[in-house]
């Protein structure tokens, strides 16, 4: 089990609107060598976190599988992947947090053994992904039953600890 956020909040590159470049991305992801897309959130419109005065953000949280023949991905592998597809989509990477037009990030690898590691890159899970609304919200949508690796907190803990934070559903 793979657990990708999606996040975009500015048009791509062509004019399309976050919704269609975040749409775009997760049908790019069933396309990865060896990988499935498995599940996909609700569409949420989420406020920027931290807030910042930006547009808000359209977000969700794809469950990718595994192919029948093909073998668990590196994580540096996927995480290339997933900034070649954000390329595509128009993202030039500058400061952080900053506005973009599409975001993908590796929530979480592995199903009840989850993979948990501090270096390299890509770190997972994703070190702020317990704090987020925007991914914890639609991740238990897909996951259900995820489980923090380094925490040992379910999702459903997770979403309830969380302060007040702005998103809906689209």
């Amino acid at each position: 089990m793979i657990l990708i956020g999606i996040g975009a909040n500015l048009p791509g590159p062509d004019g399309a609107p976050p919704l269609v470049t975040a749409r775009w991305a997760a049908a790019r992801l069933d396309a990865l060598p060896g990988l499935r897309l498995r599940g996909l959130s609700r569409w949420y419109l989420t406020e920027p976190v931290p807030p910042s005065g930006q547009p808000p953000y359209v977000n969700a949280v794809a469950l990718l599988g595994i192919g029948p023949a093909a073998g668990a991905p590196d994580p540096a592998d996927l995480l290339a992947s997933l900034q070649a597809i954000e390329a595509r989509a128009g993202r030039r990477r500058g400061e952080r947090n900053a506005a973009r037009t599409l975001d993908l990030d590796i929530i979480a690898m592995g199903g009840a053994g989850a993979m948990a590691r501090s270096a390299p890159d890509p770190v997972l899970p994703h070190p702020r992904a317990h704090r987020r609304a925007f991914v914890l919200v639609p991740l238990f949508e897909v996951a259900p039953g995820w489980v923090h690796p380094v925490l040992r907190r379910s999702v459903r803990d997770l979403v309830a600890e969380l302060p007040l934070q702005g998103i809906s559903p689209i």
